[in-house]
């Protein structure tokens, strides 16, 4: 089971790479950066089958780790107007962050595996990517709204000349 849900996260890993760069190609939107976070809650469920069960503090925990992960995320996903445009710029360094925390909730998850079930290690390591993804996003909507504004703004500016 360890090793599958290894190459599962590595696999998505890449899936992610390879949509973030993809992404850059296409101007952002509100939905676009709110969405993913939406979806992702559904998995909130497996919570539901009792032995994903984990204590208040494990969650709360994950969910901490996952938000101070989100800051590397956060800092290097920038956004540019082009052609009356948002986009996500590119950046290499995104992708090697992306691939070290990966790395390093590998490393967790070795270590931490050895300690509780299958199961409520799936459970934290879930927590700790909501985490992670959840303030993440929120910092992109709130920045992409900034550029949505400076981009009425020049537009306005622009129609008054």
């Amino acid at each position: 089971m360890f090793i599958a849900s290894t190459v599962i996260a590595v696999f998505m890993a890449l899936i992610v790479v390879i949509i973030r760069v993809k992404a850059s190609k296409k101007p952002v939107s509100a939905k676009k950066i709110l969405l993913p976070p939406f979806f992702m809650s559904t998995g909130f469920m497996m919570f539901l089958y009792p032995p994903a069960r984990i204590s208040v503090s494990e969650a709360g925990e994950a969910f901490i780790v996952g938000a101070l992960f989100s800051l590397l995320l956060i800092k290097t996903s920038k956004f540019e107007i082009k052609n009356k445009a948002i986009y996500l710029k590119r950046s290499k360094a995104f992708i090697a962050i992306l691939l070290l925390l990966l790395l390093v909730r590998i490393g967790l998850k070795v270590y931490l595996g050895q300690t509780i079930s299958f199961e409520e290690t799936s459970g934290v390591f879930f927590i700790l990517a909501f985490g992670m993804i959840l303030p993440w996003r929120i910092a992109m909507f709130i920045t992409y709204r900034k550029f949505e504004q400076m981009l009425h703004m020049s537009e306005s500016n622009k129609s008054l000349v």
